[in-house]
């Protein structure tokens, strides 16, 4: 039997539903020696700004219970700079890149990113990164507001005849409201969840465990919290979805692409398990052909109820 691993998501077609989120595996350099990088069914690379960032102070990271929780600030080199030293190798590699793009001043800076990528061939996908919480010069989220969502997507879709891809907040009353106006927009599929906001206190210190007091909280934890937002915006879109948020083995990837997810986003086990994305690869080969389904995508949304 060879099953059929491959999905589309807009104009992508990726050899397997695998790829890795963006902020936790670099721009994929930093991981050649643990994994065979091509056998990935696509990279988001780690967001990038229209200018250099420094990121947040640290420290910046902290363990939770079945979890982390980060305040990174989108520390990267900016546009010019990651694309003169980080796609060169990139473009080597053979697998779609979809780079992750944030703005610090609003919807200008998305359409100036957007429309300097649209150029670049070896790009395959941008996403819309309108939901990290880590970022201090907005008070809100423009993920948080269904309005704001649409009209940065529109933009964006404006300029670039790429695939586009918006990554959603699950600081919000309702997901699906967001994901409903980003595909009204024009977006060719969403990914979430993004990370939950929490902190954590030193109690002997009486201080925060990270500098910037809270962050985002990614890792198991947040795993039913993600499946179920997941299924429910799969519920209301016709657009893929692109499922993340505490994916650290074959079960956890299964859960969200039986919830509606046509493809998962592995993060936060990158740290734990650089080999995580592999062997999740091969976890689902394994799982369809022991399941006699001949094609991956037959799971999606296959949830019973």
């Amino acid at each position: 039997m060879n099953p059929n691993l491959k999905v589309n998501i807009g104009k992508l077609n990726l050899k397997n539903p695998v790829l890795v989120a963006s902020g936790t595996f670099g721009y994929a350099e930093e991981f050649k020696d643990f994994i065979d990088l091509k056998k990935l069914g696509a990279i988001v690379t780690k967001t990038i700004t229209l200018n250099p960032r420094k990121g947040n102070p640290p420290p910046r990271t902290c363990e939770t219970p079945a979890g982390m929780l980060n305040s990174i600030g989108l520390e990267n080199p900016g546009i010019e700079g990651f694309l003169k030293e980080k796609l060169p190798f990139l473009k080597k590699l053979g697998v779609p890149i979809i780079v992750s793009i944030a703005s610090e001043g609003g919807q200008e800076e998305f359409i100036t990113l957007a429309k300097r990528l649209d150029k670049i061939k070896e790009i395959s996908a941008i996403e819309l990164n309108i939901s990290c919480p880590n970022i201090k010069e907005s008070a809100r989220l423009i993920s948080q507001d269904a309005k704001t969502t649409y009209k940065v997507v529109k933009a964006a879709r404006s300029v670039t005849r790429k695939t586009l891809i918006t990554k959603l907040s699950p600081n919000v009353t309702d997901i699906a409201e967001i994901a409903l106006a980003a595909e009204r927009a024009g977006s060719d599929a969403v990914s979430l969840v993004n990370t939950l906001a929490g902190m954590s206190i030193n109690v002997k210190t009486g201080k925060p465990k990270i500098a910037a007091i809270a962050g985002g909280l990614s890792g198991p934890a947040i795993r039913p919290v993600a499946v179920r937002m997941v299924w429910e915006v799969y519920q209301k879109i016709k657009i893929p979805v692109i499922g993340m948020g505490g994916i650290i083995d074959t079960e956890s990837a299964l859960e969200f692409l039986i919830a509606g997810a046509s493809a998962v986003s592995i993060g936060t086990a990158n740290f734990i398990n650089p080999r995580s994305t592999a062997e999740i690869i091969s976890g689902l080969r394994d799982y369809i052909i022991q399941n006699k389904i001949s094609d991956i995508n037959e799971l999606v949304g296959s949830l019973r109820v």
